[in-house]
């Protein structure tokens, strides 16, 4: 039963329809979403829980519908994969202090052109070409798609057919996993899409520590001078990664 400001659930809880007006109907019709689609960013964490007022019933604000909008934006203008839509809003969202937020802000716009437009994604490459170039299986590109480590969006082409698309900037990662395949690391002996995950986790959660870790020793140096040493640092640091790896594996393989 509605009432003018709020309504009452089956489980007696009240809810404060100015401040939470939407149901999950409301949010796919303002959204061009279906609800799976919806409650997949709400479960992987991009999109906050709305207030339940029952086991399949809840309420949401203009700022669930705007945070849908800017993942979906996110997605399909920047082709971003929801790995890194995730660590971008977890910045946001973070326990950051107002003073760490604007210091991070500054020394974005102080990295260099060459850094800011390697981040702009803007071309994509249809899933089928890739398919039919990296002969993997569509099944596999796709979830790896759906697991947030390869950017996607959907291009509707002439005569209304719609086409997957991918982030150009993310065939590496086929091209590594179909090499992986062509060596053996393939559904035989139970390699998948899933495999690759655990390397993405553990980069996802290494940038996580790092973001956090600059934030907080870098905040007293000029935003200038902080964005020049990250420039210069990450370098260092991918070939620390890489030979730390390798080391590691050479230790495990040889005693």
């Amino acid at each position: 039963m509605g009432l003018l400001n709020s309504d009452v659930a089956p489980s007696g809880a009240k809810v404060d329809r100015a401040k939470y007006p939407y149901r999950m109907r409301d949010l796919c019709e303002r959204t061009k979403l279906p609800r799976q689609v919806i409650h997949f960013y709400i479960q992987q964490g991009l999109v906050p829980e709305g207030y339940k007022t029952g086991r399949n019933m809840a309420y949401y604000a203009d700022a669930h519908l705007q945070r849908i909008l800017l993942v979906r934006r996110l997605q399909h203008e920047r082709f971003l994969p929801l790995r890194a839509i995730k660590a971008l809003l977890d910045e946001q969202d973070s326990a950051f202090s107002p003073a760490q937020r604007r210091f991070v802000d500054e020394v974005k716009v102080h990295l260099s052109h060459t850094m800011r437009d390697q981040a702009f994604r803007s071309t994509a490459v249809p899933v089928d070409e890739i398919v039919k170039l990296l002969k993997v299986r569509a099944e596999h590109v796709n979830e790896l798609i759906e697991m947030g480590i390869v950017g996607a969006s959907e291009q509707t082409l002439p005569g209304g057919r719609a086409q997957r698309v991918i982030a150009r900037d993310d065939v590496w990662i086929l091209e590594t996993f179909a090499e992986l395949q062509g060596i053996g690391f393939n559904e035989e002996i139970g390699f998948g899409p899933k495999d690759i995950a655990i390397y993405a986790e553990a980069m996802s959660s290494l940038l996580d520590q790092e973001r956090k870790l600059l934030a907080e020793r870098l905040l007293e140096l000029p935003p200038e001078d902080a964005a020049y040493m990250i420039e210069r640092a990450i370098p260092l640091i991918h070939n620390f990664l890489v030979r730390y790896h390798e080391t590691l594996m050479q230790n495990y393989l040889t005693i």
